[in-house]
Order: structure tokens, then sequence, then C-alpha cells
């Protein structure tokens, strides 16, 4: 049977900051879960990122610092990979877009849209300051919104409506750098024929039945108000060179390379076959990223895609929402927030922020980091549920059955157990079809609810109680196949602590092995299988720690420091 391939990809940090947590429960986490289930489920999976280090942010962010913009990009790309290795993000390539590799498949992007037809020139006006003698892109512009009124909008979108902007709409404009009124002039630019693809774009939002009813709307609501041909060059030092005669002073638009990186990203983790991903009937696209994002993957992307033709496009576009932080936004100023370069320093398991952040991802709403429900939900969902499951279980089998199991007749077993078999199979197969629509959080709770059904289960057949050896190995046989269907399914979100329960267990293999999710909905030992020492997963959180650890990520670090190191 042939195996269903899928490219799952998180959104492409900027890197002109250091990523707080609202970025890792934006794209990195739920990336990383969802291709950790696809891996274990068996199908051919891919899973890229890296950092977009292209844009007026990034060489507004290096002249701040004082650093070449080569030297600021390797840098803040290091940071970044420190970050997304805390906190276990499974990629298979972490790439950046100033890579050889994606250089020139952007501009051999660019050559086959050219040649298609879907590129024009044209006159565009654009902004210019005397105070700096240079032509500004959108994002060294900011101003009013036309739309909400919100008065520091960049101008290429705004952030508190994600109105994709022309710099033009801009109520009294002004230059980010220096705060001085700009001029406007017009320069040639190239232009990327949006309107002649809208009604390609149009049938095929609409022909999307997995997509979430606020990604199809935001993205229909571009198609009603009518798509105009989108500028993809700008006046910028640094970018991927534009290879056309006449335009060799500029590069292309951020919003228009970027993109491209999750082909060339695919070419530099599988050189030889990154056809399959993205040509392959068989092959499924998963975009995960913020709402202020979806139309650059609903309407821009897809419409480049188009125009160049033989490459598949998204299967699924998860728009995920924003995380607040204690009834506000986070902020880096005012030190509101949990700035994920501190977080090694705390000694914090990577699970149980994993964890947490699970429980908030921002799948139909905002959702909201508080530290009292940090508290509160790790210790009872996480340890008092789960690690108390396991630990529980793992100490009666090693003082009860000298740390061996094996495995019931079925004229040993009694309704409970058959009822316990019934609630593992069928909560397996509800979290699998939750996973399998990217509803994550759901999952999670799924996979949760079994560890509760297994702590009942225990509770309601009192093995330490009993005198009953055959008794006592049936219910401790089913309990321990149970943590091991705990350890395959919590094994995308909790990593770690998946690998040292199946360790706790002396199985073999790996939980996460590739084809084995559907096993956990078996519970199946070797027969008179001996497990290894049980150990505690989780030491319960105390408000003393807790508010160590707040008053530690709390403590942002500014650029200027990493280059001062």
């Amino acid at each position: 049977m042939k195996t269903e391939t899928r490219l799952v990809t998180a959104a492409l940090p900027y890197i002109n900051n250091v990523p707080h947590l609202g970025h890792i429960v934006g794209s990195h986490l739920p990336a990383d879960i969802f291709a950790r289930f696809c891996r274990t489920k068996g199908y051919d999976t891919l899973f890229i990122g890296g950092t977009d280090e292209h844009g007026s942010t990034s060489e507004i962010a290096a002249s701040e610092v004082g650093a070449d913009f080569e030297t600021f990009g390797v840098k803040l790309h290091e940071e970044h990979k420190k970050i997304y290795d805390w906190f276990n993000i499974s990629y298979d390539v972490f790439s950046r877009t100033p890579s050889k590799t994606h250089i020139s498949t952007t501009q051999d992007f660019f050559k086959k849209i050219n040649t298609n037809g879907f590129i024009t020139s044209g006159k565009m006006k654009v902004f210019y300051s005397p105070k700096e003698d240079r032509y500004l892109p959108d994002r060294y512009i900011r101003g009013t919104c036309p739309r909400c009124g919100y008065e520091d909008a960049t101008g290429d979108q705004c952030e508190n409506c994600t109105a994709v902007l022309d710099p033009t709409q801009l109520i009294n404009p002004r230059s980010s750098i220096s705060g001085e009124k700009i001029e406007i002039r017009e320069r040639e630019h190239l232009f990327l024929r949006l309107d002649k693809l809208s009604p390609q774009l149009e049938s095929w939002i609409k022909s999307q039945t997995t997509w979430r009813p606020q990604v199809t709307s935001l993205a229909l609501s571009w198609i009603k108000e009518g798509l105009k041909e989108r500028c993809i060059t700008r006046d910028l030092k640094h970018g991927v060179p534009v290879p056309l005669p006449g335009f060799e002073d500029k590069v292309f638009y951020v919003w228009f390379d970027a993109p491209i990186g999750y082909l060339s990203f695919t070419k530099e983790a599988a050189p030889k076959r990154w056809q399959k991903f993205w040509q392959d009937d068989s092959s499924k696209i998963y975009h995960f990223l913020g709402k202020d994002n979806i139309p650059f993957h609903t309407i821009f992307w897809p419409g480049m895609l188009l125009a160049h033709g033989n490459i598949n496009l998204p299967h699924q576009v998860i728009g995920l929402q924003y995380l607040n932080y204690e009834g506000g936004k986070f902020s880096k100023s005012q030190k509101r927030g949990v700035f994920c370069e501190k977080l090694p320093e705390t000694g914090l398991d990577s699970d149980v922020m994993r964890a947490y952040l699970t429980f908030l991802i921002p799948e139909t709403a905002d959702s909201e980091f508080r530290w009292d429900d940090f508290q509160r939900r790790v210790n009872t969902e996480i340890i008092g549920n789960l690690g108390n499951f396991v630990n529980r279980t793992l100490h009666l089998v090693k003082q009860k059955n000298n740390q061996i199991v094996s495995k019931p007749k079925e004229t040993e077993l009694e309704q409970i157990d058959r009822e316990i078999l019934v609630s593992v199979e069928t909560k397996v197969k509800k979290a699998t079809e939750l996973l399998e629509q990217a509803k994550l959080r759901e999952a999670f709770s799924e996979i949760l609810s079994l560890s509760a059904d297994g702590n009942k289960y225990l509770s309601d057949t009192k093995p330490w109680s009993s005198e009953d050896s055959v008794r006592t190995n049936t219910v401790l046989y089913h309990g321990a196949a149970i943590c091991r269907s705990l350890a395959i399914l919590i094994s995308p979100y909790l990593p770690t602590t998946s690998k040292r329960i199946w360790n706790q267990l002396a199985l073999s293999g790996k939980a996460d092995a590739a084809g084995n999710w559907d096993s956990a909905a078996e519970l199946d030992l070797q027969e008179n299988h001996r497990i290894g020492e049980p150990e505690v997963l989780f030491g319960r959180l105390t408000s003393e720690e807790v508010k160590r650890i707040k008053n530690t990520t709390s403590q942002t670090t500014e650029i200027k420091e990493l280059f001062n190191k």
C-alpha cells in the first residue's frame, strides 16, 4: 500500500527579535505536535522551517545593534534554533532564507511565473525619506490604518486588524527610523498579476472542505473585495536579487521570497526526493501559522503556486489565533510575558511547558497564559492525572507482582476489564480522528481522559488490597498496557516523558516509531513481561517555584546584548 506523504511547515519567523511564548504556541509547537503524530502514524513526513531574514525589519534591527547584515542573521538564527531545540521542536531542517539553495530556487520560481505571463512592470508610488536619504520599504513606514484607525500600522499590514495594506493608504505616514515625515516618489517595479488568478483562487478556496471557518471566510473576503496586482520588488540592499534586465538594483519583496522557503528548505532536507512532497498526488501540505499570516497563505502564496504551475497547493492552512498574557498582550518593554531565551535557566522540564501550552493552543479564539492556571493545570492534569496513573501502576506491578505481568486469559476477565479495553480502543480512535483534523487540544484532552479512566480503573479494582494473585495480575497487566498506550499517544505532545514511560516499562524499540500509533489501541504486552524500575515522572510545582520561574522568564534579553557576549 502506498504511504501518504505529508509536508508540515511552521511560519518562518522574522529574525528582528527573539521569540516569546506567543510565537511558539502560534506555529512551532502545533506544527511539531502534528508532524510527530504523522511520523508515528506511519506517514512519509517532512517537517521544515527556517528563519526569514530578508526585508526591512531585519535591516533595521541589524543597523540598530551596529552589526553587519550577515553577522546579524547568523547570530539570530542561532538564537532561534537554541529556543526551538529547548522546546524539542523536531524540525527535519531549520534553514535560512539567505542560503544559496533558497536564492536560486526563488529566482527560478520567478522566471517560471514570468514566462507564464503573470508578471508585469509598472510605476509604483514609494516613500522617500529626506532625513535618511533613502527609499523606505513598507516596513520602514508607520502610520494610521485607514480601516481600523490603529495608529501604528506598518506599510504592508495592520497588526491590529490584519488588513494587508499598500503604504500609500496609510494616514499621516512617517519614517519608523527617524519618525520624520516622508515624501512620495515614483519608481519602476514588478508586480504579480493576482487579478488574473482570482477566479482560480476563488474556486480552489471554495473547494476546501477541511479548512476552519475563520480561515475560509477571511480568504473569501479578500476575493470578494477584489484582488489587484501585487508588487513583488523593493529598493533594498539585502534580499534575493531580481534576475531581470533593468531591475538589477532591486530585490524581491520579503512576502514573495519567504514562502518559497518552504520549497527551498524541502530541497535542502530531501534533495533527491523533494518533488515527492510538492508534486506527488498523494502528498499533502500543512501550513501552521498565526492569523495575521492567513491572507498570505490562502491568497498570495497559492496565487504564486498557481502562476508557477505543476506544484501542489496547500491541503490545510491552520490559521491560529493569538496568545495573550495575564489579561493583556506580551510586552518586552514592560517585561510582560514569558521570554523563551530565559527558559533554560529555570531548570523547568520542557515537556511541562509543552503540556501547558497545548492546553492554550489558540485554535479558534485567542487564549491566555496565566501563571496560576499554569500551576493548577500542570499539578492536576499532568502530574495528578497522567503522572499519578503511570507511577502508581508501575509501583504496584513492582510491589505486588515482582515487576512481572502476564496476559490474562479471556475467562479471567470481568466486566470492568472489558470496559477498559473498549475505552482504550474508543479513545485512541477519537484522538486519531481529532489529530487528523489538527484539532490538537481536543485530541490531548481525549488522551488525558484515557489516563483518568486508568486511574478510575485502579481505584475501582483496588489491586493493592487484593489477595487474589490472578485477579491482581489481570488488573496490573491492563494498567501497564495502558501505560504503554499512553506512552505512544503522548509522544507528539510530551516526547521526553513518552521515552521515560517507555523505558520504565522496559519495552524494546521506541514509543514514537513509525507506524506504531495504531498499536496504542491494543492492550498487548509480551507474555511474562518484566518492567523496569518505576520513577516519578514529574515533581509538583510549588508556588515558590512558579514565582521563581515567572521572575526569571520575564527578564528579556535585548538584541544588543547578544552581540556584546
